[in-house]
């Protein structure tokens, strides 16, 4: 072996595989519907202008040093301020850490909480939970949800599995599906979480909840709850990872921030110092200026959401069409994020040239080459191959494109049989 052990058994993204793929073809001349990556056309979804001007103007002002290792004084207090006229929580500047997106921020919450053989709670179908397991050498403990709650986990669910974990690892809007916690869910859960850290003592490590909410303000007619706004109590066990890529469609920005108890933020920090992973100076200068102009903030937010909500629609009534007319086929309404959880329940049917589709991963190539249509499996968010649920990303797509690309998607599974 001539790599370490970690990096021999480590398994590169799903997602990024099938998309890479999928783009390589599309450079071949294929014409390919991309619903893969959690990524935006940023013809169709520009970031605000007021962000674009200031990044322009912060690289002419030469704010190209080194940013402070927990991030510009100015992000941390205008993201200090937003959390509290958006959600009414209080975070001080001390309390938030910036990084280089969110998946450098969760890692380092792994890092910053699991030891190695500690255990790790989270729900699957989930984004990358599996891999930061592996990172910090977990035990992973996988709660499968059920489409009858839309794919997210109960308390009844997740109680038997929280005694001794010190990690529970949950996202709402949740990516893959879309689909977001009720206050009424998140409470239940947040009186679990709570009530096992009071039943430990004071020596033993209490159990954390990391609450992914990088898609909160991209909401449906639904409404985002947190634990510590539902339980003040709860901000001493709480990690959130949250930042500016997907609510200004600024994904390749990387400015992300983590906020929580400072003890946790002030180790995330030291881990993140050694590891280098800052967001850019003058995109960190730049976000502070937008954050603080919160007229701006809600006028690009709700038209930006508004389209990718219509997007989404496109695709779930043309779903829920075929549905009514006997395909195997079935989606949830989309709450929120840029996802569509959709149902093709096609395993094992047998292709055009006699062979059959063994698994979710089949399906997914074999739609790719007769539909020029592209999704991601459940498999690629923990669940089996075997299981025939599917995320479609609204982002990279005009409603229009999404509109023209369901009746090839028809066409490719009246041939299965």
């Amino acid at each position: 072996m001539k790599v370490s052990k970690l990096a021999h058994n480590l398994i590169g993204s799903e997602i990024i595989k099938i998309g890479n793929q999928v783009n390589d073809m599309k450079s071949q001349g294929a014409e390919i519907a991309n619903l893969t990556i959690g990524d935006l056309d940023s013809n169709l979804y520009p970031i605000p202008d007021l962000l674009k001007e200031e990044i322009q103007k912060a690289y002419q002002n030469n704010l190209t040093n080194y940013p402070p290792a927990n991030g510009l004084l100015s992000l941390r207090t205008a993201v200090s301020k937003d959390l509290k006229e958006r959600w009414n929580l209080d975070y001080s500047a001390d309390e938030i850490l910036v990084a280089g997106g969110s998946r450098p921020l969760i890692y380092a919450t792994f890092r910053t909480i699991v030891d190695e053989g500690d255990r790790v709670v989270y729900p699957i179908p989930s984004w990358n939970n599996n891999h930061y397991s592996y990172l910090t050498h977990a035990e992973k403990i996988e709660v499968e949800t059920a489409q009858s709650n839309n794919f997210l986990p109960t308390a009844e669910e997740l109680k038997p599995h929280l005694e001794g974990a010190v990690l529970l690892a949950l996202c709402s809007p949740l990516n893959p599906t879309g689909t977001m916690f009720t206050r009424e869910q998140l409470t239940e859960i947040c009186e679990l979480v709570l009530e096992e850290n009071f039943r430990r003592g004071e020596n033993e490590k209490p159990l954390y909840l990391m609450y992914d909410q990088i898609y909160a303000m991209l909401t449906f007619d639904e409404e985002h709850f947190n634990p510590v706004s539902l339980f003040p109590e709860m901000k001493e066990y709480t990690v959130f990872i949250d930042g500016s890529s997907k609510c200004f469609a600024a994904t390749g920005i990387r400015v992300g921030w983590s906020f929580g108890p400072v003890e946790i933020m002030d180790k995330m920090k030291a881990l993140l110092g050694h590891i280098g992973a800052w967001a850019p100076k003058p995109e960190q200068q730049a976000v502070s200026v937008f954050l603080n102009e919160s007229k701006k903030v809600n006028t690009f937010v709700k038209d930006y959401k508004g389209k990718i909500a219509a997007s989404l629609n496109v695709l779930h009534s043309g779903i829920q069409d075929m549905k009514s007319r006997g395909f195997l086929v079935d989606s949830i309404k989309p709450m929120g994020a840029l996802y569509l959880t959709i149902e093709l329940d096609y395993l094992g049917k047998i292709k055009p040239d006699g062979s059959q589709i063994i698994d979710s991963s089949d399906l997914v190539f074999y739609l790719i080459n007769e539909a020029g249509v592209a999704l991601v499996p459940f498999s690629a968010f923990g669940n089996s191959r075997n299981m025939p649920w599917f995320r479609a990303s609204a982002g990279g797509l005009s409603a229009e494109e999404i509109k023209n690309m369901v009746p090839r998607l028809e066409k490719a599974l009246s041939g299965l049989k």
